[in-house]
């Protein structure tokens, strides 16, 4: 089964499967590494991993595809990749899904603020015309040349005209073709349990650690039968921490040894990597 219709099946059976985000093809790895189904290329790690800097815009769509095909290539799960705005205007966003879908995406999100956008779970938000952005999803729709290629439409409306406007927004990006809706931000456990009574497309959650959103269990969600639980920069946070406690160790005690717990070992950072496989390949060709 091809990594697209393995992703509509996920996403259809509305079970709230938990979708980390990966930041770089190492971190895709991780993820598939330890099981999960599907992976989420993330443009707040992108942004914060690769140019050290906070998610307000400044992630283009080459820096986005980029990562995605190093990603593609690292793994064999289905792949989410955050578009931001589609970077223009409806006719950028056809060229961003072309872009993306031939970059190994098996689904992009795209959402309707304004641009330059801002992390959903920033201050300060803005977005365009219900008008416009249904435009735009109508655009990504057209522009796929796979059928099983999945649209994901997010609006930011809740947190800048209301919970109904976003949920209203959210219905007419559904009737545009957007397979996925997302509802980002919204603050309250009562909202988060009224988007699937209200919405019959499948939805994604996003659960931003330390963000607006009550954090709910990944069981819970697939009980009240969102399909997606996201979790877009888990692992981003955990490796920042775990390079603060490492390097901290190193500064004070100057030096960090393999069993001090801090560090992966040596020999698995290899099989992350896949030197064995390349090893075999060198043997094959030698």
């Amino acid at each position: 089964m091809s990594t697209r219709k393995k992703l509509k099946e996920l996403v259809a059976a509305k079970r709230g499967v938990i979708v980390p985000g990966a930041f770089n093809a190492l971190s895709a790895r991780v993820i598939a590494d330890l099981g999960f189904e599907a992976i989420y290329v993330t443009g707040a790690g992108v942004t914060n991993m690769w140019f050290g800097m906070p998610d307000q815009g400044f992630m283009g769509l080459s820096e986005i595809a980029e990562h995605t095909a190093r990603i593609r290539d690292a793994v064999e799960v289905p792949l989410l990749v955050d578009a931001d705005t589609g970077f223009g205007n409806a006719l950028n966003v056809y060229h961003t899904v072309r872009t993306l879908e031939r970059a190994g995406a098996d689904c992009i999100q795209l959402e309707d603020q304004v641009a330059p956008k801002r992390c959903g779970h920033f201050a300060g938000k803005d977005v365009i015309s219900t008008e416009e952005a249904v435009s735009k999803i109508k655009a990504a729709v057209d522009a796929r040349r796979d059928p099983d290629f999945l649209i994901m439409a997010r609006t930011d409306a809740a947190a800048v005209q209301g919970f109904e406007a976003a949920v209203e927004r959210a219905q007419k990006f559904a009737e545009a073709g957007a397979d996925i809706l997302f509802v980002e931000a919204v603050t309250t456990a009562e909202e988060i349990r009224a988007l699937p009574q209200r919405l019959a497309t499948p939805q994604l959650m996003n659960m931003v650690i330390g963000g607006k959103t009550p954090i709910f269990n990944a069981d819970e969600l697939g009980q009240l039968g969102f399909g997606i639980v996201l979790y877009a920069n888990a692992a981003l946070q955990g490796a920042v921490m775990g390079m603060q406690k490492a390097l901290t160790v190193l500064r004070d005690e100057k030096e960090v040894k393999e069993s001090s717990g801090l560090v992966t070992p040596f020999g698995e950072r290899q099989r992350l990597v896949g030197k064995p496989e390349w090893d075999a390949l060198e043997k094959r060709y030698a």
